[in-house]
């Protein structure tokens, strides 16, 4: 295992994932975790996260000085290079040139970190402040124009620091650097495959579990289809799932749902209409955070009374992901949105949580559910959120509303798969904003609801680009939504990347 330290850097994360990517397991912490727990964990390797702050800042975070005294070998990547070598007496200040973006790399030594790549090769750097002058047997391992020391170490004490991001995919030789410090300087190996994770997570769920009744709330998507067989296979018979619909489904969804997990499952299925309790709820509510707490509860209170109905239930399994604890907000990480089934859940609840892929990104799930033979239409299915299309009717959400959404997103999905481009996107889907423009349709003025595109590529839906979709697709879209959605008179295309944005509107 490989701990990193979160400084509150935006690429923490992502280091953890690439560490993964190269098949060892990874956990990400906060930087201020106990040394004790630290050792307690054994590790075979630390790495020290970026962060957004300037080592002499006043309350920058620091660790405590007996980490650098474990006999575990660290990494260090920017601000995590600059604060070791300043525990260790070097130097760092601020650099006259920032250097952010993409930089020319120049390897001086080839023996630790740098075995098996090139003299010259571009890395991405993003920095304000630098590493001066090496705490004492350190030596300079690679420099940039503007940056004499943008890598240094002292292999036969096991530390290692780079000013820029190998977690990044811009830095042309991340993951062969990050693969030297994992495999040659921690002495790991690539044991993180998808058969060790999942009996890793069935031990841990019937550790958890026991003897006791759980149920699973089903959505059809491949986050709860994969927890629901991690739990199956742990529990068996004791695992019921519910499919709560709310009413805030895609088009045919609920049925499509009911067919794949009522008719072809093991698994019992309670199929659960409550579309108007949801909507009910939702009446008059605009504010997105009070949508999804409002959907969180309602899914919690629906679980709970199903619960009630079979002996001895006393769980209550997610699927929750890395993504969705990371948005909700960590202690190193601020909210950016509650998600319905982490920030969203109500702070009193009759059911424990059983959460098996609450350490796992949206990629490696995939590659699970492919391991527990899931068949392709469902791993590969597009993310959708749990409060559905509540988030994007943007405003109140109402009846009308919904249903001209599904119509029009109806009519995306159709396009997009005729395209072939299904499997390319992370995720495309239509939005819905509250207002209304002027048209022209027959000769007569429309005053009528736009529906706005949107269309990504992501890896892990950490970041993600706007997704360049042909022209002329864009206009069959266009043109079949005005056609044959009523309500609708103008098509717009969301050309946001994430950041600034997020994928979802709300």
């Amino acid at each position: 295992m490989i701990l990193v330290l979160d400084f509150g850097g935006q690429y923490a994360q992502l280091i953890a994932r690439r560490v993964r990517e190269a098949r060892v397991y990874s956990e990400l912490i906060p930087h201020d975790t106990p040394v004790e727990e630290i050792e307690r964990r054994r590790p075979e390797g630390i790495i020290l996260s970026g962060g957004p702050n300037s080592v002499y800042e006043e309350g920058a975070p620091r660790v405590d000085p007996r980490l650098l005294d474990l006999d575990v070998p660290i990494l260090g990547i920017c601000y995590g290079m600059q604060l070791m070598a300043l525990m260790l007496d070097g130097e760092v200040g601020a650099v006259q040139i920032r250097e952010y973006g993409r930089s020319d790399l120049l390897v001086k030594d080839h023996d630790g970190l740098f075995a098996g790549t090139p003299d010259e090769q571009k890395a991405w750097t993003s920095h304000g402040d630098a590493v001066f002058s090496p705490p004492e047997g350190f030596s300079v391992t690679a420099e940039t124009p503007s940056v004499p020391i943008i890598a240094f170490e002292e292999p036969e004490a096991g530390r290692f620091g780079v000013q820029f991001h190998p977690e990044v995919r811009h830095t042309e030789y991340g993951m062969e650097i990050l693969k030297n410090f994992l495999y040659e300087a921690c002495g790991c190996r690539p044991e993180w495959t998808p058969v060790n994770i999942i009996t890793d997570a069935v031990e841990k769920i019937r550790a958890q579990v026991g003897d006791a009744k759980a149920i699973c709330g089903l959505s059809g998507g491949v986050d709860s289809a994969t927890a629901a067989m991690l739990v199956h296979r742990a529990i068996g018979d004791n695992l019921t799932c519910v499919f709560v619909d709310h009413g805030l489904l895609r088009q045919n969804e609920a049925e499509q749902v009911v067919e794949a997990f009522g008719e072809n499952s093991d698994v019992p299925l309670i199929h659960v209409d409550a579309r108007g309790r949801f909507l009910d709820k939702l009446g008059g509510v605009t504010d997105p955070e009070a949508k999804r707490k409002i959907i969180g509860e309602e899914f919690i209170r629906t679980f709970e009374a199903e619960a009630g109905r079979i002996e001895d239930a006393r769980f209550l399994v997610q699927g929750t992901l890395y993504s969705d604890v990371i948005e909700s907000g960590t202690r190193s990480a601020a909210k950016i949105k509650s998600h319905h089934n982490v920030g969203g859940l109500p702070e009193v609840m009759d059911l424990d949580l059983v959460e098996p892929l609450r350490n796992l990104f949206k990629d490696e799930v995939r590659v699970v559910a492919a391991e527990l033979g899931m068949p392709d239409r469902m791993v590969w299915r597009q993310p959708f959120p749990g409060p559905g299309l509540a988030i994007r009717v943007i405003g109140d959400v109402t009846a009308e509303r919904l249903e001209i959404l599904r119509k029009a997103d109806f009519v995306l999905q159709d396009e997009i798969r005729s395209a072939g481009l299904y499997r390319e996107l992370w995720q495309s889907f239509a939005v819905l904003p509250a207002i209304h423009s002027v048209g022209v349709m027959g000769d007569a003025r429309t005053y009528a609801y736009p529906v706005v595109i949107r269309a990504v590529t992501s890896d892990d839906a950490m970041t993600a680009d706007w997704a360049r979709l042909p022209y002329d697709l864009l206009e069959r879209i266009s043109n079949r939504i005005i056609n044959e959605v009523p309500g609708v008179n103008r098509v717009a295309l969301d050309v946001t990347s994430k950041p600034p944005g997020t994928i979802e509107w709300e």
